[in-house]
């Protein structure tokens, strides 16, 4: 139910341009496409790229968004503009019930796991000392409240390598490292975690962001340990078991970055 004095949704418009050089030819996956889902409805967008050989575009991870694959040397461009109405997003999951592991649907079931960048197994016996009780919901604000505090928000602090533990160590990180460590306290205890690649409205500064989704009482919510945007503003591209499934681009090779910019406005009038 929408909140009173509410709007039930936003119109975002969205505007994203990566220009990179590729030495040698290199194969790209891009993945940059805002996705089409029930409370996200694409009004418009489109897709154009300039210095690469013919595009093969393919399913997102869960059947979330669209990933593309290209064969790309020399300059590269890439932009991508949309339009878009997010609905709103009730944030409360307080009291919201886990689901049994034997009753999980097949496709939430892999969230549970560790993966290379959340060593969901190696958190255990912290997340069962600090965050006793029966309540997901209220655990999962919890989890996330505690990374927020503890956590320094240091952009260049850390890289392509650093994992969930070594941010634990560090105390500090950027977005998808505020949602790697989420997402590995939420699967030690027992909760499925996925990350997700979003444009966010008012982040600043503006860029790619990575946030959380939690399976609780039957579907997906949405957490954002960095609060750096509100939920209501968020616009998912994909989601998968950590960054190695949403990164904005994958470059299966060397590339040097030129210039790399992205724009989320609302028009709305809200």
């Amino acid at each position: 139910m929408t909140p009173a004095n509410k709007d039930p949704c936003m119109r975002l418009k969205i505007d994203a341009a990566l220009s990179y050089f590729m030495a040698e030819p290199v194969d790209v996956l891009l993945t940059i496409e805002a996705a089409q889902m029930p409370d996200q409805k694409l009004v418009e967008d489109r897709l154009t790229i300039d210095g690469v050989d013919p595009l093969r575009a393919i399913e997102g991870e869960d059947g979330i968004g669209r990933r593309t694959w290209m064969r790309a040397q020399g300059q590269f461009y890439a932009r991508y503009q949309a339009v878009i109405d997010v609905e709103h997003r009730s944030t409360s999951i307080d009291g919201l019930t886990i689901t049994p592991r034997r009753e999980l649907p097949p496709h939430v079931i892999p969230y549970l796991w560790p993966s290379r960048y959340c060593e969901a197994d190696r958190f255990e016996a912290f997340v069962e000392r600090e965050f006793p009780g029966d309540n997901h919901g209220r655990k999962i604000l919890e989890m996330a409240r505690w990374v927020r505090e503890h956590l320094d928000y240091c952009p260049g602090s850390t890289d392509a390598r650093t994992t969930a533990v070594d941010v634990f160590v560090s105390r500090q990180g950027v977005c998808r490292d505020f949602a790697h460590l989420l997402a590995s306290l939420a699967r030690a205890a027992g909760v499925p975690a996925r990350l997700v690649s979003a444009y966010a409205w008012q982040l600043n500064p503006p860029d790619f962001h990575a946030v959380v989704e939690v399976w609780l009482a039957g579907d997906w919510y949405l957490v954002d340990a960095t609060e750096l945007a509100p939920l209501d503003g968020l616009v998912r591209i994909a989601v998968g078991r950590d960054a190695t499934d949403i990164a904005f681009m994958t470059i299966f090779g060397g590339a040097d970055l030129i210039e790399q910019n992205v724009i989320v406005e609302r028009i709305d009038g809200g």
